[in-house]
C-alpha cells in the first residue's frame, strides 16, 4: 500500500487536504483495470494564493499538521504490513471499529444497511467495553453461536441461513480490516468457519401461466399493467413505483422499421445508472405519455391489501404458486434464459452486480432440462433385437 498527501480543489478557492490509500488494480470480470483507493479527508485547508502574511502563515501551519498526520498514517500502515500491532490500537473497542467501518459503507453505498444489520445484534452480544485485547477465537465463536441459536428478527423469528451468513460476513469484515489496519496480531477469523449460504427457493412464472395470467382480469388494473411490465423487463418494484415519464424514452425507428424504446433511471438498491431497452408491448403497458415529472404508475402501494390482490389475480388464472411481486422479476429472467438470452446479458439487465447472483436463475433452467429428459414415453424395448 502506497500513502501519499494530496491537495483537493474547492469551488470557494481553497484546497482541500487529504490522505490517499493506494491499494493497488484489481481486474474486473469485464476485463477492465480498477485502481482501489481509500480517502481521509484531514479537514484542513489551504489557500490556493495566499497574498497575506497571515494566508501564507495558515498554508505553512495546515501543511506542516497535513505531513505531520500523513507520518503517523505510513506508520501505522508499516506496522500493519510487518503485523507490528499498535498497543494504544489494540485498546480500540471493537464497538467503535465496527461503527467506523460501518460509516465507510455508509459513503461508499457498500452493503451499508446490512453492516447496520448485523451491528445491532453484534451490540447485544458484545459488552461496550470489549477491545481488541479481548478478542479472541472463543469470542469469534461465540457471536457465531449467539446468531445461530440466539439472535431473533423483530417478529421473533429465528434468523434464516442466509441472513445468519450475511451478518457473519460482516462481523469477519470488520476484524479483517482490525488486522490489515494494525489492531490485531493475529487474523483470527481465519481459523473460523462462517455460515455455508442456503439456496433460496425463487417463485416464478412460467411463459404459459404469465400468458395466462395476461388474460385475466385484476381487481386493481394499475397492479396488473405494473406486474407484467416487471414481468417483460425485470425491474424492480422500487424502481416502477418511482418510474416517471421523464426516464421513459422513444428513441426513434431501428434500421428494421421496429421501434426504439429505452428507461433511463437510477436503480433505488444499487444507486447504479440504468439504460433498459424495452420492447414495443412493454411500453403499450405505461399508457399515454404525461407531464415529465409525473409517475408512470399512479396510486400503486405496496401493502399487505395489494399483495392480496395479486394472490386473488393468481387464484383466478388457475396459479396455486405463492407469487409475490418480486416473482415478475424472476420470472423475466428466468425467460430470458429459457429463449437463449447469455447470462451476462441478463446479468446487465437485471443490474446485477455480481454474475454470481444471474446464476441462480440458471440453476433453475439446468433443473428443468433435467426434468424434460424425463417426460418422453418410455418405449417398450423387449422385442428389439
Amino acid at each position: 500500500m502506497k500513502v501519499h498527501l494530496r491537495k483537493k480543489k474547492l469551488k470557494t478557492g481553497k484546497q482541500s487536504l487529504y490522505i490517499e490509500y493506494y491499494k493497488g488494480i484489481k481486474t474486473l470480470e469485464s476485463g477492465k483495470i480498477k485502481h482501489l483507493r481509500d480517502y481521509e479527508y484531514l479537514q484542513l485547508y489551504l489557500v490556493a494564493n495566499p497574498k497575506s502574511a497571515i494566508e501564507k502563515k495558515n498554508n505553512k501551519e495546515q501543511l506542516q499538521l497535513a505531513e505531520q498526520i500523513l507520518a503517523i498514517r505510513k506508520a501505522e500502515v508499516y506496522q500493519g504490513k510487518y503485523r507490528i500491532r499498535s498497543e494504544h490500537k489494540g485498546k480500540t473497542t471493537l464497538l467503535d471499529f465496527y461503527e467506523q467501518k460501518k460509516e465507510e459503507r455508509y459513503e461508499t453505498k457498500g452493503n451499508y444497511d446490512n453492516w447496520e444489520a448485523a451491528q445491532k445484534h453484534l451490540e447485544k452480544y458484545c459488552p461496550k467495553h470489549i477491545t481488541f485485547n479481548d478478542v479472541d477465537i472463543d469470542f469469534i465463536k461465540g457471536f457465531k453461536k449467539y446468531l445461530n441459536t440466539v439472535a431473533v428478527t423483530k417478529g421473533n423469528k429465528k434468523l434464516a441461513q442466509n441472513t445468519k451468513h450475511t451478518y457473519f460476513n460482516k462481523f469477519k469484515a470488520a476484524l479483517r480490516a482490525a488486522f490489515d489496519e494494525g489492531y490485531m496480531k493475529e487474523n483470527l477469523i481465519t481459523k473460523v468457519k462462517g455460515f455455508t449460504m442456503g439456496e433460496s427457493k425463487r417463485e416464478y412464472l412460467t411463459s404459459e401461466e404469465l400468458q395466462r395470467l395476461s388474460r385475466t382480469p385484476c381487481e386493481v388494473k394499475v397492479l396488473k399493467s405494473a406486474f407484467l411490465f416487471s414481468a417483460l423487463t425485470g425491474i424492480r418494484w422500487s424502481d416502477i413505483n418511482k418510474l416517471t415519464w421523464s426516464e421513459v424514452r422513444n428513441e426513434g425507428i431501428d434500421s428494421s422499421g421496429n421501434e426504439i424504446f429505452r428507461i433511463i433511471f437510477k436503480q433505488k438498491k444499487t444507486e447504479g445508472m440504468e439504460y433498459l431497452y424495452i420492447s414495443k408491448q412493454a411500453r403499450e403497458l405505461l399508457g399515454e405519455r404525461k407531464e415529465s415529472n409525473d409517475r408512470v404508475f399512479t396510486n400503486l402501494h405496496y401493502s399487505a391489501h395489494m399483495n392480496l390482490k395479486l394472490l386473488r389475480w393468481c387464484m383466478f388464472a388457475g396459479i396455486t404458486k405463492h407469487i409475490t411481486f418480486h416473482s415478475a422479476r424472476h420470472t423475466n429472467a428466468v425467460l430470458l434464459l429459457e429463449n437463449g438470452a447469455d447470462i451476462y446479458t441478463v446479468s446487465k439487465r437485471l443490474g446485477h452486480k455480481e454474475i454470481r447472483t444471474t446464476e441462480i436463475y440458471a440453476k433453475i433452467i439446468d433443473k428443468k432440462m433435467k426434468e424434460a429428459a424425463h417426460l418422453v414415453p418410455k418405449l417398450e424395448l423387449e422385442n428389439v433385437e
